[in-house]
């Protein structure tokens, strides 16, 4: 089984090192951790960071917020399908007894 808690913080630290080499204390890598609340969410952030360089503290925030609403929108929809699959399992139950019964 996997250790998620190491995952975690692996992925902490790695956004850690990303946050202070553009100059910004540690503790806002936490923050934004903490904001995010997943490892994948984590390193497209770190990865973002990387690659963009972003030249503001407003720049970081903006993509936190962006990847924290994708995420979001990932799981409404996964729930919807969980829905409608008991839904339609239902409803396709429901139909075998009626034709059952004729």
């Amino acid at each position: 089984m996997p250790d998620y808690k190491s995952e975690w913080a692996e992925a902490r630290d790695r956004l850690r090192t990303a946050v202070s080499a553009l100059g910004y204390p540690s503790d806002l890598a936490d923050l934004l951790s903490r904001e995010l609340g997943s490892p994948r969410g984590i390193d497209r952030l770190t990865s973002y960071i990387y690659h963009a360089k972003p030249r503001s503290l407003e720049m970081i925030v903006d993509e936190m917020l962006a990847i924290k609403g994708q995420i979001e929108t990932w799981r409404e929809k996964k729930e919807s399908e969980e829905a409608q699959a008991a839904y339609n399992a239902r409803l396709f139950a429901r139909r075998g007894k009626h034709e059952d019964e004729e």
